[in-house]
């Protein structure tokens, strides 16, 4: 995921913890269209930048709509359970995310992945790894 994109997710996750109340105004059906209109945009931005055959822009998009809506309803539940610790949600979030990562790496060739990882997957990476560290 790019700086931009990685920057637009977390300000998503934080709206969804620190705004309860504006969650719940939200319907379920708006919540998930948002969230179909993000991965469009995002898919078509990867499609763009990376210069995704078909097949690839298929299972990008399969990937992204797959590991998201798993990451909202985790996120979800916690938030119904009244979780507090907010390195739980972060825990949740880079499950995602590094299994995004994986799964881009498996589908795209040795030029898009070095693509990739210089819009931001790389940094995101060394990210979540050190908060993977913290909590060992």
């Amino acid at each position: 995921m790019s700086y931009k994109a990685t920057k637009i997710f977390y300000l998503c996750i934080a709206l969804l913890l620190c705004t309860p109340a504006l969650a719940q105004q939200k319907s379920p059906a708006e919540a998930e269209k948002e969230m179909y209109e993000y991965i469009e945009k995002e898919v078509e931005r990867l499609t763009l930048s990376l210069d995704l055959n078909i097949a690839q822009v298929f299972w990008v998009d399969s990937i992204l709509t797959y590991n998201y809506g798993a990451l909202q309803k985790e996120l979800a539940a916690m938030n119904h359970s009244k979780v507090s610790n907010s390195d739980l949600y972060y825990s949740v979030q880079d499950k995602w995310m590094e299994a995004t990562y994986v799964a881009m790496e498996r589908i795209l060739d040795e030029e898009q992945w070095a693509k990739y990882l210089k819009a931001g997957a790389a940094r995101d990476k060394k990210t979540r790894d050190k908060r993977a560290a913290k909590r060992k």
